[in-house]
């Protein structure tokens, strides 16, 4: 395979998801189940990295072998979150539906758009890994992406975020980019940084870390955040497409 299609949405091939959404049940996660979502990741960071080794990945026969490359093993995570099943924010969810008429098809119309290819990121994989510990564990970042990237940023600048310590666990797998323009380049993620790599383009306004809960509290936040994210991953949709396609 020599092409991606930015626009393929990796529900559609992850089995009985769709059975699962319409049912009101669990759904299987396309990050484990979607077989295309696998072999794009593949084949979109099968190349050389930074420090001039080849990167060439491979799939697993198992779930802890996503994809693997010498040592590494690799998990998928999608890297766009609009909290809409998190109970703490229900109440701010139910107002954010009221908003939006026939918010079920608003909901699948987002669910296809944000499992593309733009919408998914690797991560080491184990016990305490980045997509674990940046989305479950801390309350600091809650699964966004954007300061996951400020994390990774002040970790190639050895500076301390609530992410530091499990990227530090990590520091073998982000000495391959070299720098934090190593890794953005080399993951597409130009669109969530200034031109000089010295600073992100946040979704929400940004306290260093300072702020209670990072999800977003009013109906007013909620629709910046899905804004912002959808126009970041259309852009990352492009700009792996002209990369990658041509």
């Amino acid at each position: 395979m020599n092409y991606i299609d930015i626009t393929f949405d990796f529900t559609s091939d992850t089995p009985n998801y769709w059975d699962c959404f319409y049912a009101g049940v669990d759904r299987p996660d396309p990050d484990a189940k979607s077989p295309t979502m696998r072999q794009y990741q593949q084949i979109l960071y099968s190349k050389t990295l930074p420090n001039g080794d080849f990167f060439e990945l491979k799939q697993g026969n198992s779930s802890d072998k996503y994809l693997y490359w010498k040592d590494f093993c690799f998990g998928s995570d999608s890297i766009i979150n609009m909290y809409i099943h998190h109970k703490t924010l229900q109440m701010l969810i139910n107002d954010v539906k009221k908003e939006i008429p026939n918010f079920d098809k608003f909901y699948e119309e987002y669910l296809r758009k944000s499992y593309t290819i733009g919408g998914e990121i690797i991560f080491p994989k184990h016990p305490k890994s980045i997509n674990v510990e940046r989305g479950r564990y801390n309350g600091k970042i809650k699964d966004r992406f954007d300061l996951t990237l400020e994390c990774i940023r002040l970790y190639y600048s050895n500076q301390q975020s609530p992410l530091y310590d499990t990227l530090k666990a990590n520091h073998k797998f982000f000495e391959l980019f070299i720098d934090f323009k190593g890794y953005v380049d080399f993951f597409y993620l130009n669109d969530l940084v200034s031109d000089d790599y010295k600073s992100i383009n946040f979704y929400l306004d940004f306290d260093n870390f300072n702020r209670t809960d990072p999800r977003p509290q009013t109906v007013e936040e909620w629709n910046i955040l899905y804004n912002r994210q959808m126009e970041f991953l259309n852009q990352r949709n492009s700009r792996i497409d002209k990369s990658f396609n041509g």
